[in-house]
């Protein structure tokens, strides 16, 4: 991480993305020059006793002279409308807008908060939640490198950044990473069904699915060896692991069906962002 910022971020939605980050930014030490938390419904009972945050109903009781660092966009993308105009007047000076809405892309946010200002767009999920989420940004032409790089690190407190230049791939992001945590939930359900229908009994099945998933998921990630070859490894000629894989590696398999998912949800991410 960087220094700490001398001066405040501004957070607007203190939702479970929201307090994800903010609980990031805490931990880490980043927040130097404090939060204000826009939250209507108040923050999250966990912040109650942070000394360095502040959490006010509307961006209306911001005084005059507030002058955010940061304003951080957490709220859902059918809000932004009603939200966003309210931190134009942020727009034009040193203060940078990262936004975390899905679907609302940066010419979106040019159009509410002008031509100036510095836009930093970012596609999370929700493993951040735990730190260990993935987040993929972009930012347009009146972003500094300096703003840019404090954005991501912004967004590394809640795991890994990705800095990208072309916005277009945040499509295919929201589709992969985005969406991701979902596919993945399903092959959990999926595979305990399958146990079930193979005569384990239900709650036996469901934890055998559920931390064989997991247990796999970070095998990959501490491991030195690509996927495919720890796929290998579990995989024995002639053996039962062999068998299920013929099925699942046909034609008809689970790449083709993971393909056109993934294009489906990318296709949709570009309607939604107009």
């Amino acid at each position: 991480m960087s220094d700490k910022l001398t001066r405040p971020l501004l957070l607007a939605g203190c939702g479970k993305m929201g307090s994800a980050m903010l609980s990031g930014w805490l931990e880490s030490g980043i927040a130097g020059g404090g939060v204000v938390a826009v939250e209507p419904m108040g923050a999250p009972s966990e912040f109650a006793n942070a000394g360095n945050v502040r959490v006010i109903a509307s961006a209306d009781e911001l005084a005059a002279d507030f002058d955010p660092e940061v304003v951080v966009f957490a709220v859902k993308p059918q809000q932004m409308d009603a939200v966003a105009p309210a931190y134009k007047r942020f727009a034009g000076g040193d203060t940078a807008f990262l936004s975390i809405a899905a679907g609302k892309n940066i010419d979106y946010f040019t159009s509410q908060l002008g031509a100036a200002a510095a836009i930093v767009r970012a596609m999370p999920n929700t493993p951040a939640a735990i730190g260990q989420g993935i987040t993929v940004c972009c930012s347009n032409a009146a972003t500094s490198t300096a703003q840019r790089e404090l954005c991501r690190q912004l967004l590394a407190a809640t795991g890994e950044a990705v800095v990208v230049d072309d916005e277009g791939l945040i499509d295919a992001v929201t589709a992969v990473s985005g969406g991701g945590p979902a596919y993945v939930f399903l092959l959990i359900e999926c595979l305990a069904e399958a146990g079930v229908e193979a005569g384990l009994p239900r709650e036996l099945s469901d934890r055998l699915a559920l931390l064989t998933v997991a247990g796999s998921g970070q095998l990959a990630l501490t491991s030195d060896e690509p996927p495919s070859t720890l796929r290998e490894n579990v995989t024995s000629p002639g053996g039962t692991t062999l068998e299920a894989l013929k099925i699942l590696m046909a034609g008809d398999g689970l790449q083709p069906l993971m393909t056109r998912a993934i294009a489906a949800a990318t296709e949709r991410s570009r309607e939604l962002a107009g």
